[in-house]
């Protein structure tokens, strides 16, 4: 009986110590760090600062310093639009920007379109610290 226990525990100890095996689990890089782009639409154009940035993810605040309620559209490799911004109102947009050239437009047709270049990604925020 004894022996049985004995090699029963050995069987026990061998499988608890292969299931600790020296497998690799790296680490995923993080994301880049979202970069904040400012847009103004006034009665003639719609201007985005800055107009070159790295691929990542993008947050735009929009004003809209026109007479008109306008909606702004990124239109490239991503789009994306944002909802009726009213007049003298701030709004916002959130984007995956993929490497290309982008227009940027609104839907009164006075207001003049404007161009944006996204370069390659940036680099990934993995060492950077105290990030939200």
């Amino acid at each position: 009986m004894r022996g049985r226990c004995a090699a029963a525990g050995l069987v026990v100890a061998v499988v608890l110590v292969a299931g600790c095996g020296a497998e690799d689990h790296p680490n995923e890089p993080r994301p880049p760090v979202p970069v904040e782009l400012s847009a103004k639409v006034d009665n003639r154009k719609v201007v985005v600062v800055p107009d070159r940035v790295g691929a990542g993810l993008a947050t735009v605040t929009i004003s809209n310093q026109s007479a008109d309620d306008v909606e702004v559209a990124f239109n490239g490799p991503s789009n994306g639009s944002t909802d009726p911004i009213p007049a003298g109102g701030v709004g916002s947009l959130q984007l995956e920007l993929e490497t290309g050239e982008y227009s940027i437009e609104s839907n009164v047709p006075t207001i003049s379109s404007s161009t944006m270049t996204v370069g390659a990604p940036r680099p990934s925020a993995q060492n950077e610290l105290l990030l939200p």
